[in-house]
């Protein structure tokens, strides 16, 4: 999938950054924090983890969601989301 698919989504758009904003969290912590629906935010983070974008580890029965920051397309995501937010506060 390439960039530009992945940031076609508000709902991934939020999640990312979300998840750059306040670091590891839960998925419900996840949902509540970007308003959002648990079946929407739980598909569109499967796209997420489906492309390495994040990692989904399970401590017990506690699901946390992190950015992958060791994939090269996270950090060009990061890049473009800022340069995104620079243009759009002009």
């Amino acid at each position: 999938m390439d960039l530009e698919t992945i940031l076609s989504s508000s709902c991934r758009r939020k999640i990312i950054k979300f998840l750059i904003k306040n670091g590891s969290c839960n998925i419900m912590r996840l949902t509540v924090g970007i308003n959002g629906k648990y079946p929407q935010v739980n598909s569109e983070l499967q796209i997420l983890q489906k492309e390495k974008i994040i990692t989904d580890k399970h401590i017990a029965r506690m699901r946390i969601i992190s950015l992958n920051k060791e994939n090269p397309k996270t950090g060009i995501l990061l890049q473009a989301l800022k340069l995104l937010h620079n243009t759009d506060n002009k």
